[in-house]
C-alpha cells in the first residue's frame, strides 16, 4: 500500500518535514509523495493536520 496526498492538502509542510525518507515535496497546489521513495510508514498521515494523505491500494 502507498499513500497519495488528496485535494484537501493545505500546503502547511508538515508531511514533509516529518517524512523518515524525504519521500514529498512541494507540488502544484499540494504537497506530492514520491511512491518511488515512499516506504509506507503512514508518518504523514498521522502528523497531517487534514488527513489530506491517504493510503491508496494497488492491485
Amino acid at each position: 500500500m502507498s499513500y497519495k496526498i488528496t485535494d484537501t492538502c493545505i500546503e502547511c509542510g508538515t508531511c514533509a518535514e516529518n517524512c523518515p525518507v524525504k519521500a514529498i515535496t512541494p507540488g502544484n497546489g499540494k504537497y506530492e509523495i514520491n511512491p518511488a521513495k515512499c516506504i509506507d510508514c503512514g508518518t504523514c498521515s498521522y502528523v497531517c493536520p487534514v488527513g489530506a494523505p491517504e493510503p491508496v491500494e494497488e492491485y
